[in-house]
């Protein structure tokens, strides 16, 4: 529900123009002078306000300053007399959207307030078309044929008219922000916002902030209101990716969030209303962690109304030959080099590696190999250059992949990471990178894990 504040002197006029206000769906307040409005400004988030320009009483520029200083979205709309057009003109200069002269009627008062708020959500959809999409999700760009990825493929296309939340899961790099793209730009939602968060990549400090926006003075350093990504996918779809590694404080706000589709900006008192279809994915098993205590169970049954898992490579082998070419395609182009085709070699070594890092690990092998390679054809060569590339057997044997047998979950992943760590020279980011993980998952695993170096102690 948006809110609006009305200033005007006229004790009458602005009862008659707050009750139209609220009958027509609105949250609206009223001012009598400017000290009242700077007060009510002072302490609320306003989405519009009304105000007289001149008056005896109220100072519209004084309004329009300390409305846009609290909060530059605001939008301010001047009531003025025909006399004062020329003051008016001035008032749009100074950041105001616009004006309507008196006399005016009800329908005239709410038709220019609605076409406002209107032009403010288009400029912020807009806005988010020009900086931040930069992929196009169609399932013809999704490639491979397996029966496993068609399977996938065919319940995200069922369950995408359709506003239920759905859980993606499946092991880092398999492709699951694809799927969540694909499934709102198939959906009714298409044309309103995609908004993604990667869950993992922030710290809980900055995480709460980054989903449902602050106020400003919300704590050191919000020097200024900040839209989050909740209010930003208003219409939209929300992807939370990484869910399972948000802490459970935050959990708690999501889960509230998710529910009755209202939050608080963090430092804010002023509950905002969205509407929005919510795709979460976690490589995590999340029915694990809620028994473990690290996920809460509410959140997790919420989430998972319907659950679709994304297949890793090795289990849909013959999609690997065809998803290789078309990185090697795209890659050559952005290259500007002529590299056209794999070696049997290559073909025959794809097909046998096991690719823990799924897609995003072929995609970048293909890319550094596209790179070093001087033909067409690109070989072992230039395949493995600059990586050891080993099969899992090959692995074990020379101790580079540790022997997982009869560890259990915690004992392996364990093993795994001190194995990175290791093959990294303990740069943790190097690390992360090997395991496809984020800097920030790694930083928690490590700590979670009890892991030291006598490196990071020194600080070297």
């Amino acid at each position: 529900m948006f809110k609006v504040l009305v200033v005007e002197e006229d004790i009458g006029l602005c009862h008659q123009m707050v009750q139209a206000l609220i009958d027509s769906g609105y949250e609206a307040e009223m001012a009598f002078n400017a000290q009242e409005a700077t007060k009510k400004i002072e302490r609320n988030n306003y989405d519009l306000i009304l105000t007289q320009l001149v008056s005896a009483r109220v100072d519209g520029y004084q309004i329009l300053k300390k409305a846009k200083g609290r909060n530059k979205a605001t939008i301010i709309i001047v009531m003025t007399d025909t006399e004062e057009s020329h003051a008016a003109f001035e008032a749009t200069n100074r950041g105001a959207h616009g004006f309507i002269e008196k006399p005016f009627s009800s329908a005239q008062l709410i038709l220019e307030v609605k076409e406002a708020l209107e032009k403010r959500s288009l400029s912020y959809d807009l806005d988010y078309l020009r900086h931040q999409q930069d992929t196009i999700y169609e399932p013809e760009n999704i490639v491979g044929e397996s029966p496993q990825l068609r399977t996938c493929l065919s319940t995200a296309l069922k369950v995408a008219k359709t506003d239920f939340t759905i859980l993606l899961t499946g092991e880092t790099g398999v492709g699951k922000e694809l799927i969540a793209g694909l499934i709102h730009y198939t959906s009714l939602r298409k044309n309103k916002p995609f908004i993604k968060v990667n869950c993992a990549a922030l710290p809980e400090t900055l995480l709460e902030s980054e989903l449902f926006g602050h106020e400003r003075g919300a704590f050191t350093g919000a020097i200024n209101q900040r839209i989050g990504r909740f209010e930003q996918a208003n219409g939209g779809s929300l992807f939370l990716d990484e869910i399972g590694d948000m802490s459970l404080r935050t959990q708690a706000k999501v889960l509230r969030a998710i529910e009755r589709k209202e939050f608080e900006r963090v430092g804010g008192g002023r509950t905002i209303k969205v509407d929005l279809r919510f795709i979460t994915a976690s490589n995590k098993d999340l029915a694990k962690e809620v028994q473990e205590g690290n996920f809460r169970e509410d959140l997790f049954y919420r989430l998972n109304v319907v659950s679709i898992r994304t297949p890793p490579l090795r289990e849909r082998k013959e999609d690997i030959i065809p998803l290789a070419d078309y990185f090697l395609r795209k890659c050559s182009n952005d290259l500007k080099k002529k590299c056209t085709n794999f070696s049997a070699e290559v073909h025959k070594y794809m097909l046998d590696y096991h690719w823990p890092g799924n897609i995003r690990e072929l995609r970048n092998t293909v890319e550094r190999a596209a790179l070093f390679s001087d033909g067409e054809t690109i070989g072992m060569d230039a395949f493995s250059a600059g990586e050891t590339l080993l099969s899992p057997k090959e692995g074990r044997e020379k101790g580079i992949i540790p022997s997982l047998e009869g560890m259990t979950l915690k004992e392996a992943e364990r093993a795994l990471i001190l194995n990175a760590l290791e093959r990294t020279n303990w740069v943790q980011k190097d690390a992360a990178e090997l395991l496809g993980i984020s800097k920030r998952a790694m930083n928690y695993k490590i700590k979670m894990h009890g892991i030291q170096n006598q490196r990071w102690r020194k600080g070297k």
